[in-house]
């Protein structure tokens, strides 16, 4: 049976970027997980690029066929059905919106908490609309993902040798840790879409880091140290890793939270899933003292994941929000 998923309504196409420069091929860093290089690799390229792709990362493939498969049918349900699972507060559907500060995308989502078992919030709604087995995939999936960035993180902690150890690993093992998956839909579209037009809008990913995997359509970006936006071939196979606002924190901006985007470059839907890990809400941030033992060398003043959570969502998507968590200069440029 061949799914055809209707193009959702009401998108505003007048969405475009001004790239500064024109997307360029890049040779993204391949990690395979099993090599006993792994680790050395995963921390060259988050400090070169912010960004890498894994494989051998042992998630089995039909899962991830699915579990797409499953995601396709509910954005082909009617609109109105689909909208009795949102709007996102913070979970559920929504469409167009991304966030409540006027940033608008060629996109629909689903936005669900890693913490499936509670029904207090829009997740119970989504799962009301589709069939007992996308729950138990969703399940499984954020399992998986819980594990595979546990696995990135113990490998960045073993080869910068961070004391205590499972730092950062535990942060997102934990119970309360505060993770998510974003489930994003691009609609297909009639004609061929304008050079430029948006998906969704550059941004940083706000958390520690960030597992991506999309079926074969292209349009994501990244922007290298450069300024350059270079396209990213899609694997609907493996899966990229996106370093976080909150890991860059962490280790005083050796690595570095890579800006993305999506332009809706074919006329082909595209399904891409997200998941975030994120710290628990009242876990401290700040640089790494076995990192940067003197505190005077920080970078960043520390806080809450609550707070930089809070303090994130007040801004449009391109904001520089680290910004306002850095440390200051003792002195102007005027008494030099």
């Amino acid at each position: 049976m061949v799914l055809v998923v209707q193009p959702a309504n009401n998108f505003d196409s007048n969405l475009y970027v001004n790239p500064k420069s024109k997307p360029s091929p890049v040779i993204i860093p391949v990690i395979d997980l099993t090599d006993s290089e792994a680790k050395t690799q995963i921390v060259k390229a988050c400090e070169e690029f912010g960004f890498f792709k894994v494989i051998n990362h042992g998630v089995r493939p039909d899962l991830l066929t699915l579990l797409e498969l499953e995601a396709i049918k509910f954005f082909a349900l009617p609109r109105s059905l689909k909208e009795k699972a949102g709007p996102p507060d913070p979970f559920g559907y929504g469409s167009k919106r991304i966030g409540p500060n006027g940033d608008l995308g060629w996109i629909e989502y689903i936005l669900l908490d890693a913490n499936l078992s509670s029904e207090s919030h829009k997740t119970s709604d989504v799962f009301r609309q589709t069939p007992p087995v996308f729950r138990e995939m969703v399940k499984e999936y954020m399992e998986k993902m819980k594990g595979m960035s546990s696995k990135v993180l113990e490998m960045v902690e073993e080869e910068l040798k961070i004391e205590p150890k499972e730092k950062l690993s535990s942060l997102v093992q934990v119970m309360d840790s505060d993770s998510c998956l974003r489930m994003n839909h691009y609609p297909e579209k009639e004609e061929t879409p304008a050079k430029g037009e948006i998906g969704f809008g550059e941004h940083t990913d706000p958390q520690l880091i960030s597992l991506l995997r999309s079926n074969d359509t292209e349009g994501l970006q990244i922007c290298v140290k450069d300024g350059t936006w270079v396209d990213v071939t899609p694997d609907h196979s493996s899966f990229f890793v996106i370093v976080g606002d909150t890991l860059q924190v962490m280790t005083n901006g050796r690595f570095k939270s890579v800006k993305h985007r999506v332009v809706t470059a074919t006329k082909r839907s595209r399904l891409s899933m997200i998941y975030f890990a994120g710290p628990p809400l009242s876990e401290k941030i700040a640089p790494l003292r076995c990192l940067v033992p003197k505190q005077d060398d920080w970078l960043y003043n520390e806080f809450t994941w609550s707070e930089y959570k809070l303090s994130a969502y007040k801004t449009k998507l391109g904001d520089y929000r680290l910004g306002l968590f850095e440390k200051q200069l003792p002195f102007s440029l005027s008494n030099v």
